[in-house]
């Protein structure tokens, strides 16, 4: 009898699923929760991450491309980051940087904002005029190269360096005349200090002028990766059920924003989601090949335009920052925005 009882056992065990034996994964955000994280925290709040076997730990985080720093140190598994900062890195150390497998962002977010009364109108006009930003960041790095691409004498723009925090508002007062930044911090930043970011300021999107580069995405850690695979194949499946069920219902990804924490803006996140949605997730090439994928070719030039912005050496390989084996199936992988009042 008691031999039968423990064949039970047995087989009971042995039907249970993946997440019986939980992988314990650390992740890390991007920044301080926002509605765009929304694709990582309906997953964790609707069971996702458990269904695959996962038990997720998401952080927040100091900054998309510390989101890379912070997994090369060992202290997280994944996370939520920029991908021109594991080109960075991974030209300066080969086979330690983390790898993208699953692209959210296929369109990128630096630009320079100024105000239309400035009269800047064209790249030609910033000859003669101050800009500001934050030193290191990606909008500040790879201006020159913007600047070479559109005929900027670079010896005619002063720029000052700045805290993040403090653009905006010199912005606003008339101390500089444009400011590097990422579009979807920028926007909700003037919004905040009562302007109207659509109709008093113009916005020149790099993506518009010759700066063909992806952003933010799934990256996960070259040991995860190595040890256990399948663990990376349910993390992508987890995100991308999110993330496709998010562009439908903003109701619910606002919701596990809120169950995550609480204190935030809740119109203010839900906006910043739809600006995501609509202005950094929505490339053409999404309709061919999916979301979380990417064209190698064009990374390949991104790579190029990041080289040359950074003075970096050696060139990676676009295989050395994306992997796309992980991937569900296209048909899994159809991307439809709707945007819900």
């Amino acid at each position: 009898m008691k031999t039968a009882v423990f064949g039970a056992v047995i087989a009971l065990v042995a039907g249970l699923s993946p997440a019986w034996a939980e992988t314990d994964i650390r992740f890390t955000l991007g920044w301080k929760t926002q509605g765009s994280d929304a694709p990582f925290l309906l997953a964790q709040s609707k069971g996702y991450f458990a269904k695959e076997g996962l038990n997720v730990t998401i952080d927040q985080g100091e900054g998309s491309a510390a989101t890379v720093t912070r997994i090369m140190g060992g202290a997280y598994d994944a996370g939520f980051g920029d991908i021109n900062a594991i080109i960075q890195n991974a030209a300066q150390r080969p086979g330690e940087a983390p790898v993208m497998v699953y692209q959210l962002w296929n369109r990128p977010p630096f630009a320079i904002v100024t105000p239309k009364s400035s009269g800047i109108e064209k790249p030609a006009d910033f000859e003669g005029r101050t800009l500001g930003g934050a030193q290191g960041t990606p909008t500040t790095r790879l201006f020159p190269v913007f600047a070479e691409l559109n005929g900027i004498d670079m010896d005619k723009v002063a720029q000052e360096n700045m805290a993040p925090n403090l653009q905006e508002p010199m912005l606003i007062r008339g101390d500089i005349d444009g400011a590097f930044v990422f579009t979807i911090t920028s926007w909700f930043n003037l919004i905040a200090n009562r302007q109207d970011p659509a109709n008093d300021y113009n916005w020149f999107q790099f993506e518009d002028y010759g700066m063909d580069l992806y952003s933010n995405g799934l990256m996960v850690s070259r040991a995860l990766m190595a040890d256990n695979p399948e663990a990376v194949a349910g993390l992508v499946r987890a995100v991308n059920r999110a993330t496709l069920e998010i562009a439908k219902d903003q109701d619910a990804a606002m919701d596990a924003v809120m169950a995550f924490d609480n204190l935030v803006d809740k119109d203010n996140e839900r906006a910043r989601l739809n600006f995501a949605l609509t202005n950094l997730m929505n490339a053409p090439e999404t309709d061919a090949i999916g979301m979380g994928d990417l064209v190698d070719e064009r990374l390949t030039r991104s790579i190029g335009i990041v080289a040359q912005g950074y003075g970096l050496e050696r060139l990676p390989e676009a295989s050395e920052i994306f992997d796309r084996s992980f991937l569900p199936p296209l048909e899994e992988r159809a991307f439809a925005v709707e945007i819900m009042n």
